[in-house]
């Protein structure tokens, strides 16, 4: 059957019980990349974040700024890994519940941190969103203070942070990246 004719269905959720869970279409999802029925996960992918912005979906993160399941995964995943424990948890609950049709080892692609060699989660977080105007002139202030070598690239540098429109103060990130 086609994909077309899943569209406006839904299904239940396979580890949250009670939950149900929309199908909807996607353009990135092929079956040049896969099957082309998938779960989405709006808070962990950019594609995924768009396809639930589109159709109003909340963007629920079930995970943890360390990579642990959170209380509102459940009791059974709540505080474990997702790459580790967590997975074979999954794993587990999707058998005793007959949802699993298959499993096999597979490699993931994940992003992997450059410092530390581990892979790295996508995972959506809090911004904190300033007053342009004043992290601007305070950039600017300080940035007049700095000595800068060659002087030249002062006026490029403060040019720079005059056209810059958005601001986020935020801590998500390791500093120091290449």
């Amino acid at each position: 059957f086609s994909g077309t004719d899943l569209v406006d269905g839904s299904c239940a959720h396979p580890t949250i019980p009670g939950k149900v869970s929309p199908l909807l279409p996607a353009n990135h999802v092929t079956m040049a990349k896969g099957t082309g029925l998938v779960h989405t996960a709006p808070a962990h992918g950019m594609e995924d974040y768009s396809v639930a912005s589109h159709h109003q979906l909340p963007t629920d993160c079930l995970v943890d700024e360390s990579g642990f399941f959170t209380e509102a995964a459940g009791p059974e995943l709540k505080n474990k890994n997702v790459l580790e424990e967590g997975n074979e948890a999954v794993i587990r609950m999707l058998q005793a519940a007959g949802s699993l049709l298959k499993e096999e080892k597979y490699v993931h692609s994940y992003p992997y941190d450059w410092r530390t060699k581990k892979p790295m989660i996508i995972r959506a977080s809090k911004q904190w969103f300033v007053n342009t105007a004043n992290v601007k002139a305070a950039a600017q202030d300080v940035l007049k203070k700095v000595k800068v070598i060659p002087t030249s690239a002062v006026n490029r540098m403060l040019e720079m942070l005059d056209r810059r429109t958005f601001w986020c103060i935020s801590r998500q990130r390791c500093w120091g990246v290449p």
